[in-house]
């Protein structure tokens, strides 16, 4: 198909052929695999395209209000029992501001297709085929690429942010470097689990649901078994929780045919997650054991005594031409992360995931290949 209308956003024009191989690659590779209902794949043009549209009609409101629409590139023939238009809208920024107010909602997608070089609006759908396109209007001037998981459980997997004309293209690869943290794996599509109870993936919803509610906060995970966070923590703690809270851990302990629908224990689980999350908002460390089980809130870390002062980190990004860079723990976004740092410098066996009132969101673990403490910048996988 041939689209005769021109991009005016230059970052669409840049990366929509990166994007279109990421697409070709995947699903050939799925197809190859035997697996069924994959997505069509389309050209370069039709994303840059629906990448122009997306991001002009990003910068415009409706009633004062900020647009926040996903778009799926699909037939309708793909998409179950979708929610048809009578007649067909043109893709056009003025055509999804007035859509979004109703579409806003996570799980509502815009069907998109193509006929006669013409780019349109066919209806919604909550069904998508594997792998299909999906571009997210986040905020103003800010896209993010993704598609469904063959799995179809958890997060999408996204594969690019566009933010204003800057592009970041997530690297499959650092999934496959030495020491790299299950979650950040997990997040880039290597060893995914289809379980509906992964601590995994328990733990992609935490980081998540950490980031969304926007006050900043530490979310520190450490062996079960043990106490050896106590050195690094200032005592007395004024929230400690005893017993521990297993809010999560009882959900996650169920086996499935106890579970009444998925769509129950997913919506339970989303409200436990949500409420330890919460309590990440409060100044000081949430402490949490890899049972998901929580021990404190508002904790303070403190040096070890044991222990000398972390002085640089091993920061990287999984995006491509994200090198890996030696740099001080302050400096990636102050005290609050110098404090993960120090935490995961003196207690190797856990993880810290640390996320910004901006939206930066960061895991801090120990690489024995380095030993040193590394800091994965991982907010582009989370939007």
């Amino acid at each position: 198909m041939e689209l005769t209308n021109e991009s005016t956003y230059q970052a669409a024009t840049k990366i929509s052929g990166i994007v279109e191989d990421h697409f070709l690659k995947h699903i050939a590779l799925a197809a190859d695999n035997g697996e069924e209902d994959l997505a069509d794949v389309p050209s370069g043009k039709i994303i840059e395209t629906m990448i122009d549209v997306a991001f002009w009609a990003s910068l415009r409101k409706e009633e004062g209000n900020e647009p926040r629409i996903s778009l799926a590139f699909l037939k309708p023939s793909q998409a179950g029992r979708p929610l048809l238009f009578a007649q067909r809208l043109p893709l056009s920024p003025k055509t999804l501001v007035k859509l979004a107010p109703g579409v806003e909602r996570a799980g509502v997608y815009v069907g998109v297709w193509h006929e006669n070089g013409e780019l349109y609006v066919w209806g919604t759908t909550i069904k998508l085929p594997n792998y299909c396109f999906v571009l997210d209007v986040s905020e103003p001037g800010l896209l993010v690429v993704k598609h469904r998981r063959i799995i179809g459980l958890g997060k999408f997997a996204n594969v690019a942010v566009l933010k204003g004309d800057q592009v970041r293209v997530v690297d499959e690869a650092s999934a496959l470097l030495d020491d790299t943290p299950s979650i950040l794996a997990s997040l880039l599509g290597h060893n995914a689990s289809g379980v509906w109870n992964h601590p995994v993936n328990v733990l992609i919803q935490i980081a998540v649901s950490m980031r969304a509610h926007k006050h900043g906060g530490i979310l520190l995970v450490t062996p079960s078994g043990s106490e050896a966070w106590k050195e690094s923590i200032v005592h007395p703690l004024q929230y400690r929780i005893d017993p521990a809270f297993t809010g999560v851990a009882d959900l996650l302990r169920q086996e499935a045919n106890k579970v009444s629908t998925e769509i129950f224990w997913q919506n339970a689980l989303r409200r436990e997650v949500d409420n330890i999350t919460g309590l990440t908002a409060v100044d000081g460390a949430t402490l949490i054991n890899d049972r998901h089980e929580l021990l404190a809130f508002g904790a303070k870390i403190m040096r070890a005594s044991r222990s000398e002062p972390v002085e640089q980190v091993l920061w990287m990004e999984p995006v491509i031409g994200g090198h890996p860079s030696l740099i001080h723990p302050s400096s990636i976004g102050g005290t609050r992360h110098l404090s993960a740092a120090q935490f995961i410098h003196d207690q190797r066996d856990a993880i810290a995931l640390v996320a910004s009132q901006d939206g930066n969101f960061t895991i801090f673990s120990w690489s024995e290949q380095t030993q040193m403490v590394q800091a994965h910048r991982i907010d582009a996988l989370l939007l």
